[in-house]
């Protein structure tokens, strides 16, 4: 009897443009059911028409919200939580956080939250809240977009969102920990429920995330630093392989396929300590979906 592939379920965060239209392309050659998220409704469309016209045969779905806010992140996460218990059996194989910005002055979210640790690292946890009970189900896993950056940096506590003196880059870097944090986290405490983490160091990539929202002198840099950076389709391959890749990887942190060294201020007492405080800033306690 020919065996039949189990189709996977995966959720992509900042799934227009950049690296996550190029992780739902590759997660679609790979015959993965792809549900992306993206910022608005044009984008959304734009990018579902192109998946379609591009792999007309595969099962893709948009949902649009501002991640920025979180009362949008808990209208999202109702929706696609609902089409998962109505069209996936209610399991989720892969939870892709991969939205993020760069901002180039301090602004703040509806919620009083700096714009970078809003979006960079809230959205993607209380995301991963609600999400959390299907992905016990399925035994899957969360990639979160993280960053060589987070090197060389050390949490910010006594003041997590530079609200005293704000510096861009600082910010940026300390969100690409928090993003290491949080799957080391989710290793430590959902491990017995089959469920893994990861975070994925993209490398410098061809995006606009450099342009949007920024000052002229940060759009100088970038504009740059674009003249050696790689395609997005380059990274999207590490993505779709933590995604289908059987048994399921056992290290934390990934660059092209590969394990690779993270800093060593992502350990058990950074991680409790950001975990605590993440749920107390969106109002939740992890595993009560």
């Amino acid at each position: 009897m020919e065996l039949v592939p189990i189709m996977k379920t995966v959720i992509v965060t900042g799934a227009t443009s950049g690296i996550g239209l190029a992780v739902c392309k590759e997660l679609l050659r790979n015959d993965c059911d792809v549900i992306g998220i993206g910022h608005s409704k044009k984008n959304c469309d734009a990018a579902f028409l192109e998946l379609s016209d591009e792999f007309p045969d595969k099962k893709v779905r948009f949902f649009f919200g501002d991640l920025m806010q979180q009362s949008e992140v808990k209208r999202l996460a109702s929706v696609v939580c609902n089409y998962l218990d109505e069209f996936c059996n209610g399991g989720l194989d892969a939870f892709i956080s991969n939205a993020g910005c760069v901002r180039s002055w301090y602004s703040t979210s509806e919620d009083g939250y700096e714009q970078q640790f809003a979006i960079n690292h809230l959205a993607g946890f209380l995301l991963a809240h609600y999400l959390l009970p299907y992905l016990v189900k399925s035994h899957g896993r969360l990639l979160i977009t993280s960053s060589d950056s987070h090197k060389n940096m050390k949490m910010h506590w006594k003041d997590i969102m530079y609200k005293k003196r704000y510096h861009p880059l600082m910010a940026y870097k300390q969100s690409k920990l928090c993003n290491m944090l949080f799957a080391y986290a989710i290793n430590e405490r959902f491990l017995k429920d089959h469920v893994r983490a990861y975070g994925i160091d993209p490398g410098l990539v061809k995006t606009e995330i450099g342009f949007k929202q920024t000052g002229s002198l940060a759009r100088i840099v970038w504009a740059f630093r674009l003249k050696k950076a790689v395609d997005p389709s380059v990274p999207a391959k590490t993505y779709a392989w933590l995604c289908i890749q059987e048994p399921q990887p056992q290290a934390l942190y990934y660059y092209l396929c590969n394990e690779k060294a993270f800093s060593d201020q992502v350990n058990h007492e950074n991680a409790e300590r950001l975990f605590q405080i993440s749920e107390t800033l969106c109002g939740i306690h992890f595993g009560e979906g």
